[in-house]
């Protein structure tokens, strides 16, 4: 028993792994949630919009979204650390036969990780995932590695292994801008387990995303001036508000800092020191000059490009070791360990490879600008949806094909949304009133993207529905589509009360 549990020493060790992501992620997440509540009172206090709206401000202190939106970091960084040590693990034991100093150089190489991710300041848990997630994960590997070397049942491993390249191979050549939203609308849209899926995603992802935004890429922003002229503070508010940063009065700390001293701004983000500007060259072009504070503190971009590598990379993989891991352990009720863990990945290799394959072909077809009205009354949804992103692709007016009375009414989630963006580039009279109908789609994607639409339209009656839709709604990926088209129509922030 003990030989076979410790055969399955990539499982165990990724799950070690991703507990500890998942415990530190947890909390990460909760401490970002409640900053964030406590710039959301402040900006609410100061009598400005909050995005999120006040139904979603309440869960904000809730173990729920703290957990889930945890999940996010566990299955990117935290898988990408744990299979990065695993293979570390590997080679030591495996190649170089455990030589102590191939130790010293991954001592090396996991300080100077540690050190570049908090070159631009420190970062508590960021450092905390580098530096518990590796040793654990390493000296499970190794502790059951060791076993078997001493049970003689050093397995033919590159077996297991090839199959994994082959795939990832495969994954690669399925990559392009479109991915992402060609594996939604395939696999999640259109059935009601994938549909729940993507609600979970879309429901929780935004609090992990908080995070590690720069200040470019969040919605709303706090700043706090300190100026003895009036006339200053208030051009500076007025000037601030136009990039969303809400001028605040509360104890909290800001997201931009101002002290006016003699002809000069000097701007500051967490207390930190980012950038001084002539005060006449930051009214020449205030927006250049946040932009370029904007850019110079922001300290979370290594971060997020290894997050993000780590989510294409980390997350498949572990899925695919978890349901090895499963496959292996029922197979072995009825074959040895060796067996049971090649016919595992046999298995695993062969449903993988068709549905990547399955994947390339439901994402490929052949739509010009002379078979799109055939596509379009085509009996395959995924032929009407291909004809639709083609049209917003090209900008083509979607009411000009006899069709369209019929997509307006379609059950297909992927499809309405694909409607409704094309409705984005309309200027048909009556699709102004369609898109407005979509506001009411029970589904989030849908509702959201006819929020997008109506940003792009630019029909600035629009406004009293999309202020609707923030206060009723207590989606904050909605709200957060909805706050985008009312920049889009040239709102700006101005007191509620």
């Amino acid at each position: 028993m003990r030989e076979r549990l410790n055969s399955l020493y990539p499982l165990s060790s990724l799950l070690i792994g991703l507990t500890l992501a998942q415990i530190l992620a947890t909390v990460h997440v909760y401490l970002s949630n409640t900053a964030l509540y406590d710039s959301l009172l402040a900006i609410k206090d100061a009598g400005y919009l909050t995005i999120p709206n006040s139904h979603v401000m309440r869960q904000l202190g809730n173990a729920a979204p703290a957990f889930f939106g945890g999940l996010f970091f566990t299955f990117s960084i935290g898988a990408g650390i744990s299979f990065f040590s695993l293979f570390l693990a590997w080679i030591w034991d495996r190649l170089f036969y455990r030589k102590i100093f191939l130790l010293y150089v991954f001592l090396t190489l996991w300080v100077v990780c540690l050190a570049a991710f908090n070159f631009h300041g420190f970062k508590l848990f960021v450092t905390l995932y580098f530096l518990l997630i590796p040793p654990a994960v390493f000296f499970a590997a190794e502790k059951q590695m060791s076993y078997l070397n001493r049970k003689n049942r050093r397995s033919n491993e590159i077996l297991h292994i090839i199959p994994v390249i082959l795939l990832a191979l495969s994954l690669a050549w399925q990559i392009d801008s479109r991915m992402f939203t060609d594996f939604r609308d395939i696999y999640l849209l259109s059935n009601p387990v994938g549909s729940k899926i993507n609600n979970f995603y879309y429901k929780y992802t935004l609090y992990p995303a908080e995070v590690f935004k720069s200040l470019n890429q969040k919605m709303l922003k706090t700043a706090m001036i300190e100026s003895q002229n009036p006339d200053i503070t208030r051009m500076l508010e007025n000037n601030f508000i136009n990039d969303d940063y809400i001028p605040v009065r509360r104890n909290i700390d800001p997201d931009l800092q101002v002290v006016s001293t003699g002809d000069d701004f000097i701007l500051k983000s967490d207390e930190r020191f980012v950038l001084r500007i002539p005060a006449k060259k930051f009214f020449h072009d205030p927006h250049s000059a946040i932009a370029q504070f904007e850019q110079m503190s922001d300290t979370w971009a290594f971060f997020r490009q290894i997050t993000m590598f780590s989510l294409l990379s980390g997350f498949p993989l572990a899925v695919y070791v978890i349901v090895h891991g499963i496959i292996s352990i029922l197979l072995g009720i009825f074959f040895k360990s060796k067996t049971s863990s090649l016919l595992a990945s046999i298995l695993c290799f062969v449903v993988c490879l068709v549905f990547i394959f399955s994947f390339q072909f439901n994402r490929t077809r052949n739509i010009s600008e002379r078979n799109i009205a055939e596509a379009l009354q085509s009996g395959r949804w995924q032929d009407r949806v291909a004809a639709l992103k083609f049209i917003d692709a090209k900008g083509l007016e979607i009411k000009q094909f006899h069709s369209y009375p019929e997509l307006l009414k379609s059950d297909h989630i992927a499809e309405r949304y694909w409607v409704v963006r094309t409705l984005a580039n309309s200027r048909k009279p009556g699709t102004y009133r369609d898109l407005l109908g979509f506001l009411d789609d029970t589904h989030p994607n849908v509702a959201s993207m006819a929020l997008y639409g109506l940003g792009r339209r630019g029909n600035k009656e629009a406004i009293d529905e999309i202020m609707q839709a923030i206060k009723a709604s207590d989606d904050w990926y909605l709200q957060w589509y909805a706050y985008r088209a009312l920049r889009a129509l040239g709102w700006r922030q101005t007191k509620l009360n």
